[in-house]
């Protein structure tokens, strides 16, 4: 008892700190909630298109050509679902919108408008409204229609794909194309390869959101005006009709393998990408785009963009601003963890969002073939990055709570970089004129919610990478999301911060440490699996691979039995082969940015796998 006693006047002399358990860091779950409509065994719904009704019902389009009516998809009285199908027969309905009684839909070949006019709940009207081209290539997908605010609709045409992008084989492939009620078409921009998302946001502009791949050297989403080029020449031949908004041919196009700026200063049409999403970082197929118009309900980020990935099943936030007339702005991480892969989004009229997901024949870290979901924001603040602005020395990144100050001080709370793609005919591009960034002055706002970083060596057109592993709020809270990334098509003109003693970021001394390099003992990892797992999450390789599971790429494991040397892995995560691999539709993006020796370490853990099933075995 006596001992009992000493500890308790032990632990009452100590801070709580030390007694309590220590405060798990919060999670993406801990703020934005994910729940599953059910869906019945007997219907495979690979969602194309989504529409809220404003009775509140939800209709769901599906690439096996059907419409299906979801009675109490809010779940307000019970978790009952009701569906019931409302059209059938078409041909990859991968759009849908809803508008004065009647649903419009892309199918494949057909813009079409779908009424109920007997009102018994089954579609019995079916007008054509525009009849497409098509080759019969299966990469030839039609998408919308998205209505403007004058009732006229948008419709975006996928490029073939024979070895490289192909709009030649029929007419207005890799377009977006206006659609009026009567039928009347008119081309409006081009460069698309494959433009499964796009929206317009509050003031009427367009934005669509392009998959990496020939000329496409990442994820991006490019603002579209009329006579717009976004990159891809596939369906150039067009713009040699009469109703093109402007003329261009294929060799025009530079393809030396330059960053698309350079591209970009010969050609008057071309246009460079808003907001870049670095390919397997942030994302690997980018789908739909939605601006949150829901007045603070769905997010803390009322007005910013929220960007859907089809192969990483996640949903990503983008910030927008206007320099010299000129859309850019960020992207950063929001939601991971869907059940399939995204490819729509819609507002509910709750303000939660419904996720339309579909993997078949495309994959994704989602492990179901089909889904319906609904994300939530539950109230509660996160400490996030709220929003970042460049400057005319810089940018100023504001936060949603109150930062630590000393922590925002600290040089070693950062790590900044640029780097930039190629623009060439090839699939994809590696991170190419990477350097990294110094930062030699900042500033604290009086409110400690905004932060002005003056850094050296800014680059325009560049994608400017922030880590911010050391910022903690006022309560010593990290980051949720510690990664962003601005695209710097402008640099603003204005004043400049003057560098001083007193606003000069703090440099901690490192002692010089001699680095003993371990050498590989035969047959076996120089790594453990955690340390494994760490490295593979710092260069994002876990978004595509798991150590036994297929996901988007091979497991860890079926690689291994490959055979293949350390160097030999080293080679193809630099420089991928695809025809390696051919039963995964997605391309590995080659990842050259990766420094040398971490790839090395990954290589030996990798080939470790094959000794460690071999034991398992035996």
């Amino acid at each position: 008892m006596k001992n009992l006693y000493s500890f308790l006047a032990v632990c009452l002399l100590l801070p709580m700190g030390v007694v309590a358990q220590k405060k798990s860091a919060k999670t993406e779950q801990d703020y934005y909630e994910i729940k599953t409509l059910p869906i019945p065994k007997d219907i495979y719904l690979e969602i194309g298109g989504i529409a809220t009704m404003p009775d509140g019902r939800l209709a769901v389009s599906t690439r096996r050509g059907e419409i299906w009516i979801i009675e109490n998809p809010y779940q307000k009285e019970n978790h009952q679902v009701h569906f019931k199908r409302f059209a059938s027969g078409l041909h990859e309905v991968l759009g849908l919108a809803y508008k004065d009684g009647s649903f419009y839909c892309s199918q494949r070949g057909e813009l079409t408008k779908i009424t109920d006019t007997d009102r018994d709940g089954v579609a019995d009207l079916y007008v054509p409204i525009y009849q497409f081209d098509l080759s019969g290539n299966y990469h030839e997908y039609t998408y919308g229609p998205v209505f403007d605010k004058n009732g006229d609709m948008l419709v975006t045409l996928n490029l073939a794909w024979v070895g490289f992008g192909e709009g030649k084989f029929a007419k207005w492939r890799g377009w977006l194309l206006k659609i009026k009620p009567d039928g009347t078409m008119e081309p409006h921009s081009a460069g698309l390869r494959s433009p499964a998302g796009y929206s317009i946001n509050d003031e009427g502009d367009i934005f669509y959101g392009e998959n990496q791949g020939d000329w496409v050297g990442s994820g991006r989403v490019t603002h579209l005006a009329k006579g717009d080029f976004a990159g891809n020449p596939g369906g150039l031949k067009w713009a040699k009709e009469p109703n093109s908004p402007f003329k261009l041919t294929l060799e025009e196009i530079q393809d030396n393998g330059a960053p698309m700026y350079e591209a970009a200063a010969k050609v008057k049409n071309l246009k460079l990408p808003a907001v870049w999403f670095p390919h397997a970082i942030m994302g690997i197929s980018t789908s739909d785009i939605l601006q949150d118009s829901t007045k603070g309900k769905f997010s803390p980020f009322p007005g910013q963009y929220f960007v859907a990935d089809q192969g990483q099943s996640k949903v990503m936030r983008m910030g927008l601003e206007k320099v010299n007339g000129v859309y850019q702005g960020f992207c950063i991480n929001y939601r991971e963890g869907f059940q399939s892969g995204i490819l729509r989004e819609r507002f509910g009229l709750d303000g939660s969002m419904f996720v339309g997901m579909t993997s078949r024949g495309w994959g994704s870290t989602g492990k179901d073939n089909f889904g319906l979901q609904r994300l939530f924001w539950n109230g509660e603040m996160p400490f996030e990055i709220e929003n970042i602005h460049a400057k005319p020395d810089g940018f100023e990144l504001s936060f949603t709570q109150a930062v630590d100050v000393n922590s925002v001080k600290k040089a070693a709370s950062y790590a900044l970089r640029s780097y930039i793609y190629k623009y060439q005919h090839q699939y994809g591009s590696p991170i190419i004129e990477l350097k990294d960034l110094k930062i030699s002055a900042m500033e604290v706002s009086a409110d400690k919610r905004k932060v002005r970083l003056v850094i050296d060596g800014l680059r325009q057109y560049y994608i400017h990478e922030f880590k911010l592993t050391g910022i903690r709020n006022e309560s010593g809270d990290p980051l949720l999301h510690e990664t962003a990334y601005y695209t710097l098509n402008q640099i603003p003109a204005g004043d400049k911060i003057a560098v001083s003693e007193s606003n000069r970021m703090q440099v901690e001394k490192v002692e010089k440490v001699v680095q003993v390099v371990a050498t590989k003992p035969s047959g076996k990892s120089i790594i453990s699996d955690a340390e494994a797992m760490a490295l593979l999450k710092k260069h994002t390789c876990l978004a595509c691979h798991a150590k036994e599971a297929r996901v988007v790429g091979p497991s860890y494991v079926d690689i291994a039995k490959r055979n293949y040397t350390d160097k030999q892995i080293l080679a193809l995560v630099y420089k991928p082969k695809p025809q390696n691999w051919p039963d995964y539709a997605t391309e590995m993006a080659p990842m050259s940015h990766v420094p040398a020796g971490d790839v090395l370490k990954i290589a030996s853990w990798i080939n470790g796998l094959k000794n460690k099933a071999l034991l398992n075995r035996d």
